[in-house]
């Protein structure tokens, strides 16, 4: 349940965040999202309206020949979207091809931001990326890099009036630099879960604590860094492996487009990492992707299977689906 309170607070506090980068009516930021996801409503309807600035939405995110047609010819200034798409569009030629000189603005949210995705949008389109965190129950944002400070691999800032901070199984608060549960509060946390008060009350605490089920770290420095979903961990032989961790790596290698991570079960390990792999060439092998993690990740961490596919499930929003892989027989 969203409160009027709560979506103004968040439009207000995504003006305070974003808004420097911004002139007031004269921006064309792209819209790829719909707008019933929180996301876009609170960013492209709400606050980019408020500013008198012009939205283009694009209706059908997943044609990317269309999508890229669309943009030809216009000065965009602002992108919004997230690391499946940036990585998408910018393994297409006529994508690179577009005039970019315009673009100053890029903002990614929805999933975790690769920094291989990264890396590209900013070699494709000369623009960085700054990456935000958020959920549907905080309105959605929470925290927001700096455009004039981003931090790459982390979710910048809390953003104003918000306070943030990471607690153990027990719930009691962990110091910087101790990875935890992330806890918020704030204007924009949301009065609850409809008709559904065991959830209310599971989600925020009795001290008005969200809890937001997933795992960060908050360095000495102010910035915050999401591990992963908890529900995402995987134990293998008693270690935590995040997905996050694995799905950077091997994203880096430069004949991957898409990777995902999950557990699976195993009776020497109790768990062990399964990855999904979508790559751009036929030849790449088990070994090669094996052979890649091998360097960068410990042992444990490193994937025991590894399946090939043609794509990821994903949301309509373009978020990989790790249940539904996670669940597969």
């Amino acid at each position: 349940m969203l409160t009027h309170r709560n979506l103004v607070a968040n439009m207000l506090q995504a003006r305070e965040a974003i808004g420097s980068t911004l002139t007031d009516g004269e921006e064309l930021i792209i819209a790829p999202l719909p707008v019933y996801h929180i996301y876009t409503f609170t960013v492209n309807c709400l606050f980019l309206m408020e500013t008198g600035n012009h939205s283009l939405l694009i209706t059908n995110p997943r044609d990317l020949d269309a999508f890229v047609k669309e943009l030809k010819g216009l000065p965009f200034t602002g992108f919004i979207g997230l690391n499946t798409l940036f990585n998408a569009l910018c393994n297409r030629e006529d994508f690179k091809q577009l005039d970019f000189s315009k673009l100053r603005l890029t903002i990614s949210g929805g999933m975790a931001l690769t920094s291989a995705s990264a890396k590209r949008w900013k070699e494709v389109t000369g623009c960085d990326v700054a990456e935000g965190y958020g959920l549907t129950e905080t309105s959605p944002i929470v925290s927001f890099n700096p455009v004039d400070a981003s931090k790459l691999g982390s979710i910048g800032k809390p953003v104003a009036g918000t306070a943030v901070k990471v607690v153990d199984g027990d719930g009691n608060d962990l110091e910087f630099g101790q990875p935890g549960e992330l806890c918020v509060q704030g204007p924009q946390v949301m009065k609850g879960y409809w008709q559904r008060e065991e959830e209310t009350a599971n989600a925020i605490d009795a001290d008005g604590w969200f809890h937001t089920g997933d795992i960060a770290v908050i360095d000495d420095d102010g910035y915050i860094r999401i591990v992963d979903r908890k529900k995402d961990m995987i134990l293998v032989s008693g270690f935590n492996v995040y997905p996050n961790e694995v799905e950077d790596v091997i994203s880096g290698h430069p004949d991957v487009l898409e990777a995902a991570a999950v557990g699976v079960a195993d009776e020497e390990s109790g768990e062990a990492i399964k990855l999904f792999v979508v790559s751009k060439n036929d030849q790449l092998s088990v070994e090669d992707v094996r052979k890649w993690c091998k360097k960068d990740l410990t042992g444990y961490k490193v994937p025991r299977y590894v399946e090939f596919r043609d794509e990821l499930p994903k949301t309509n929003v373009g978020k990989v689906l790790r249940r539904q892989l996670r669940d597969e027989p």
